[in-house]
């Protein structure tokens, strides 16, 4: 029943196992056209009544900006260009701070006319369902600004200059989720910011907890005085800090893919103080796999996580266009089954 998605994805935050294991997929438009086919609807979540729903407030660059309808590259309120493309987010292709200094930048305006329109409606449309809202990204957000190869130097030869942006990128999440909070009711937060590589983290532990540990700290907080969860979404493995993001407060790890982290490692070490989101291959299984493969898994994925709850399972990345029609329609309904 569609009132009681709420109350099945808080279930397994509270690691209370729930009737069965809640499940979230994100597509990308080849993807979503494909099923919206299959299944005969442009509204996939609400057709196939997908527990969670998530939403952002508006940007100048949409996560999916398409050529015919940006031009070839667009351009972001934080002033970094990207290339835009028909089946993908598009790549940042111009960083906008060609040197380690703020004194000529003009920070976006965070209450632009605009950006959170919609988004009381949105929430009031899908009470009963588990609402999670975008707040925006910090470390990642400032990569594309910089470039990742100036800002990864910049930690040992310019830390004032980083602590300067990181504080500004904080300012402008913080005051998001101050007009969100005031404006909506929902449940959850979630902050992108990737830390990891397949093999690793992008910087040291170290580096990372003098940088971006302090600043996830507030956005973190000001969620939990508010009664909001937090799901952080990093992609790579990032195993050496997940302890720092427990102790922050942290309550959703996103989205745990298994080509970068052992995901049943992840379980026995952690499952008992965060929910783990993810877990299904996106690399091989996904795109290269049967449908036999894709349920098999599921079905694996079902058992050995979702004990004890603290668990939803998900791809390690939004449904891209590799994956073929059959292999998405396998694991969906694999996901949806009651065993």
């Amino acid at each position: 029943m569609k009132s009681d998605n709420r109350a099945w994805i808080e279930a397994a935050l509270a690691h209370r196992e729930p009737h069965r294991v809640p499940y979230n997929f994100t597509f990308s438009p080849p993807a979503r056209l494909l099923l919206e086919g299959f299944y005969g609807t442009g509204q996939i979540e609400e057709a196939l009544n997908f527990p969670i729903r998530t939403a952002a407030p508006t940007s100048k660059k949409p996560l999916y900006a398409a050529p015919h309808e940006f031009g070839p590259t667009v351009t972001d309120e934080f002033g970094v260009v990207w290339s835009t493309s028909d089946i993908d987010r598009g790549s940042p292709i111009g960083p906008c701070l060609g040197e380690a200094d703020l004194s000529s930048y003009r920070w976006p305006d965070p209450l632009v006319p605009g950006r959170f329109d919609g988004l009381p409606e949105w929430c009031e449309r899908l009470a009963g369902n588990f609402r999670l809202i975008w707040v925006g990204d910090l470390w990642e957000r400032a990569t594309f600004m910089r470039g990742m190869e100036h800002l990864l130097l910049d930690l040992a030869t310019n830390p004032s200059f980083v602590d300067a942006l990181l504080d500004g990128l904080e300012r402008y999440i913080l005051r998001t989720m101050e007009v969100l909070i005031d404006a909506c009711r929902f449940e959850c937060i979630a902050i992108s910011d990737d830390y990891g590589t397949q093999k690793g983290p992008l910087m040291s532990p170290a580096h990372w907890r003098r940088f971006v540990k302090p600043r996830l700290a507030a956005i973190y907080s000001l969620a939990k005085a508010h009664g909001l969860a937090v799901m952080h979404h990093s992609c790579g493995n990032i195993l050496p800090i997940i302890p720092d993001m427990i102790d922050l407060g942290l309550d959703i790890l996103h989205p745990v893919q298994p080509e970068a982290m052992d995901v049943r490692l992840l379980k026995r070490e952690f499952g008992k103080s965060i929910t783990l989101c993810g877990g299904v291959g996106t690399q091989q299984l996904l795109p290269h796999g049967t449908p036999d493969d894709v349920k098999a898994e599921i079905h694996k994925l079902k058992r050995d996580l979702g004990g004890g709850g603290g668990y939803i399972l998900e791809p390690g990345i939004t449904l891209q266009a590799d994956v073929p029609l059959a292999n998405m329609v396998a694991m969906i309904e694999a996901a949806r089954e009651d065993t």
